[in-house]
């Protein structure tokens, strides 16, 4: 009967083959594959897909110097496995006997028991000879990032590009966001200290509350009842930036989320101002429609939830403007590579200029719904220049009635930010948090 942590390791090692040969997204394959184990065995099979992903390049270095000949193409997911094997040698504190007996056994539970042998002795011929002691010459598995990228950051960000690399390397803390409408974040922070849960806040961003140690959200105090959400400070930034200035009730102002799945900014601007807001929410998806109406309920919160496409407001728009848009735009999600590590593997270099062109049209579309006077916030999840400033500096340029508005909220947040050409970026791993980049136009007011 094969052990609970042999079956851990053979479903691992079909994830983490399914990112890398077929271009499998690693979440949507964990919500999907994890059901085939114990609830208590998830945890490592995350730790293990999510870090072995994190190192695949480094990985996949020893891996070529321990087989002397490459494996055949339907034996590809042995790769994977042997992969995952060198990162629990490498970055997890289990025994290496522990390391090679599991994982030797997951061979067979993979239905290839004639190559157990080989993965027993890869293992442990990585930990005899000392392998990752092994000077390293390549740039990828140096840095654990494909080279288009590297050299991507490398030009975008000359001075910051090793800091960049190695926080996208990093595991990201688990942040929340305090319900506004209910409670402080410092309040919030206290009720966690009362729980025995430890964490912190962050100045300058008022609703967010880092943990010490990422836990399950059932164990965080008023989550089922909307007292608090999963959110990077990051992207919280959004919806205090978008929302300063507001006109005070009884006038409620209409707002557009554009692209607005899952629905963590959708519920931040709902909280902060709800009885001020006409808030739309659209997106293309409409599978991830359910989490925005989900997160809303969740919290306590409506809004106008629409399955459509933003680019195409003829499809959805009732001809009324809005006061403000955020358009959180498709982007490389460069900027979170630490919570998805096999972006680095999904991602190609030809993907930018595509995305580029898709954040331009919702640009210029969405910016024909703005009111005049009114303020547009774009945010991207990415460090690229080529999706950020390089979208909103030509766009200024095209439009003689948009100017960028570069007063920050009213918060302290100017230290955790860098000054673009025009709008600013928030590196990854700066203060704990994800790379974002944001910029505030607003539209002239009519003479």
């Amino acid at each position: 009967m094969k052990s609970s942590g042999a079956k851990v390791r053979a479903v691992a090692a079909e994830l983490v083959d399914g990112v890398v040969n077929d271009g499998r997204s690693l979440d949507a394959s964990i919500v999907k594959y994890e059901s085939r184990l114990a609830v208590d065995d998830r945890p490592l099979l995350r730790m293990l897909c999510y870090g072995s992903l994190r190192h695949h390049w480094q990985l996949r270095n020893w891996a070529e110097q321990l087989l002397s000949k490459p494996l055949r193409k339907r034996d590809r997911v042995v790769n994977s496995l042997i992969a995952i094997g060198l990162y629990q040698l490498c970055e997890m504190r289990i025994p290496d006997h522990a390391v090679v007996s599991e994982t030797v056994e997951a061979s067979r539970a993979l239905g290839r028991p004639k190559l157990a042998g080989l993965v027993n002795a890869c293992l442990r011929r990585f930990t005899r000879e000392q392998i990752a002691t092994r000077d390293v010459k390549d740039p990828q598995s140096e840095w654990n990032h494909p080279t288009w990228l590297i050299e991507a950051i490398r030009s975008d960000w000359p001075d910051d590009w090793q800091q960049i690399l190695r926080a996208n390397n990093e595991r990201a803390p688990m942040w929340l966001r305090a319900n506004a409408a209910r409670n402080s974040g410092a309040a919030y922070l206290q009720r966690l200290h009362e729980a025995g849960v430890e964490a912190s806040g962050l100045a300058g961003i008022p609703d967010a509350v880092r943990l010490q140690k990422p836990q399950a959200v059932d164990g965080l105090p008023g989550f089922a009842a909307g007292d608090v959400s999963v959110q990077d400070a990051a992207a919280q930034i959004a919806a205090h930036w978008l929302l300063q200035d507001l006109p005070p009730v009884p006038s409620k102002s209409r707002v557009l989320d554009a692209c607005a799945a899952p629905g963590g900014k959708t519920g931040h601007l709902l909280e902060l101002a709800a009885d001020r807001l006409a808030l739309v929410a659209v997106d293309s998806d409409k599978p991830r429609i359910c989490g925005i109406e989900d997160n809303l309920a969740r919290i306590g919160c409506d809004a106008t939830i629409i399955a459509a496409d933003a680019s195409n407001p003829e499809e959805w728009w009732d001809s009324l403007p809005f006061e403000r848009i955020l358009l959180d735009a498709p982007c490389s999600a460069t900027g979170v590579i630490r919570r998805h590590p096999d972006i680095k593997l999904l991602r190609r270099e030809s993907d930018l200029a595509n995305l580029a062109t898709l954040q331009k049209r919702l640009l210029d579309t969405l910016w024909a719904l703005l009111a005049p006077g009114g303020t547009l916030l774009y945010a991207t999840c990415s460090v690229l220049a080529a999706e950020n400033d390089g979208v909103v500096g030509p766009f200024l340029k095209e439009h003689d009635d948009a100017l960028e508005n570069d007063v920050l909220p009213n918060y302290n947040i100017r230290d955790l930010m860098l000054r673009k050409a025009c709008g600013y970026q928030i590196l990854p791993g700066t203060a704990g948090l994800d790379g974002f980049y944001y910029a505030a136009l607003q539209k002239k007011k009519v003479s």
